[in-house]
């Protein structure tokens, strides 16, 4: 007669309806461990659309258009054609996310640690998860990236680090380790997933939920502007006219990096008050 297999071996079990709890806390409890053995402390969080492409792809594609070209008449032709344009304009972002994300990880480099400060997060997939990535990796550093499994395949990008590369089932453990370990985010353009992760943070920083001071800069103010605006928010008394402060705005690599920069060493390098020095981090979670 065959053994029945211990519980916590029985993948049919560990699949169904009455594990759910197990699988969650291994969606905590996994990363912890992996984030605790490559002396993981704090992160900076990339945030924008999966569908902007480098320069150089972007240009690639709309040569390739132009020279397959086809009849004026065609109307689906002059659709393409401008959106292929949008994407080389589009583009800019992926390049700038990428330099950013450069400059942090240079700096953070040089910093005296027994641990990885302010590592260069992103949500793993491509467009600007994908250029955050590329720029940290291409600086010599760590970079994570906390991928979702989708029913449409979105396939991590080459630039995660080894062993960095996560891919949870559900979207509030990721969304938990975006916020748990960022000292700082930045916002790209992007669309529905990028405003909801904007506005999970900025309502946890609303209501104190944040143990720590975090950093949420808005990039892109030609693309922001027109998208966003809290000004109706608070002359309705939706939001306090103070609530507006929470975001920073930037439209180059090097200013954003300034204030990434000040951030991180007034609120996050300075020597710790009590109540932050007794705080759980990551690095201390294992006792």
């Amino acid at each position: 007669m065959a053994q029945t297999p211990l519980a916590y071996l029985n993948a049919e079990f560990l699949d169904s309806n009455e594990a759910r709890p197990i699988r969650l806390l291994s969606e905590y409890l996994e990363p912890l461990r992996r984030f605790h053995d490559q002396k993981i402390q704090d992160t900076v969080v990339f945030f924008g659309s999966a569908r902007v492409d480098s320069r150089e792809r972007a240009e690639r594609a709309l040569k390739t258009l132009r020279a397959r070209g086809v009849p004026v008449a065609d109307g689906k032709y002059e659709i393409e054609l401008q959106k292929s344009r949008k994407a080389v304009e589009w583009a800019r972002y992926y390049e700038e996310a990428r330099e950013l994300a450069s400059l942090l990880t240079t700096w953070s480099r040089t910093l005296e640690s027994d641990n990885h400060r302010f590592v260069v997060t992103s949500g793993g997939g491509p467009g600007i998860m994908e250029a955050a990535n590329r720029g940290a990796h291409e600086a010599g550093g760590k970079t994570i990236g906390l991928n979702i499994r989708l029913p449409f395949e979105q396939d991590a990008n080459p630039y995660i680090t080894d062993g960095l590369q996560f891919e949870f089932h559900y979207f509030f453990m990721r969304k938990f380790w975006f916020a748990y370990l960022a000292k700082a985010l930045v916002i790209f353009p992007g669309g529905f997933g990028t405003c909801d992760e904007l506005f999970e943070i900025l309502t946890l920083a609303q209501t104190d939920k944040l143990s720590k001071k975090i950093a949420v800069i808005l990039y892109g103010s030609d693309y922001w502007d027109e998208v966003l605006s809290l000004k109706p928010m608070v002359e309705w008394g939706a939001i306090a006219e103070q609530d507006v402060e929470l975001l920073q705005r930037s439209d180059a690599p090097a200013d954003a990096f300034q204030q990434l920069r000040d951030h991180l060493i007034a609120n996050h390098l300075e020597p710790p008050s009590e109540q932050e020095a007794a705080a759980p981090g990551i690095a201390k979670t294992r006792g």
